[in-house]
């Protein structure tokens, strides 16, 4: 086999592997990004553990095709970046919406949420999310209310019987 070839073959095996094991993958496109913007970014992904890189479409079609992820294909034209998260659910979401509001270039194009395909919508609404911290933050506030209303119920009763 041409290595050419092999090497892209290896690179397709390498991607489908990173699609099936990943939280959430994030396909956007950076046409018109400076160098130093597109550094900023991918050093702003790195520190979260976010692995981003552009793949040529072609690899990144097939790759998506063989792990099972055949509607993310009609999204892959034009300049793409891909941005693969193997732990934070939210974060690259969060990440690249906030970074393209900043740059009007930069579009989200279309991802995977824990195996299933989502359009740009689905992708700016999970980066619409509270961080997780304040989601637990909420999760507790909800969870103590009952026991603080019974509490000031009995201490209520408590004060009126004497």
């Amino acid at each position: 086999m041409n290595k050419i070839i092999a090497k892209k073959v290896q690179e397709v095996e390498t991607l489908v592997e990173k699609f099936k094991s990943a939280k959430t993958v994030v396909v956007f496109e950076y046409k018109g990004l400076s160098v130093a913007d597109l550094t900023t970014l991918r050093i702003d992904l790195h520190k979260q553990n976010i692995e981003v890189k552009v793949y040529k479409n072609n690899i990144t079609r097939r790759a998506a095709e063989i792990a099972g992820f055949n509607q993310l294909t009609e999204s892959l034209v034009g300049p793409l970046a891909v941005a693969i998260s193997y732990e934070d659910v939210v974060a690259p979401a969060k990440s690249i919406a906030d970074f393209a509001k900043k740059n009007k270039t930069v579009v989200i194009k279309s991802g995977v949420i824990e195996g299933e395909v989502v359009g740009s919508a689905g992708i700016n609404a999970l980066a619409n999310l509270p961080s997780r911290e304040t989601l637990l933050t909420q999760l507790a506030a909800g969870l103590l209310m009952p026991v603080k209303e019974l509490s000031v119920g009995l201490n209520m009763l408590a004060e009126g019987s004497n």
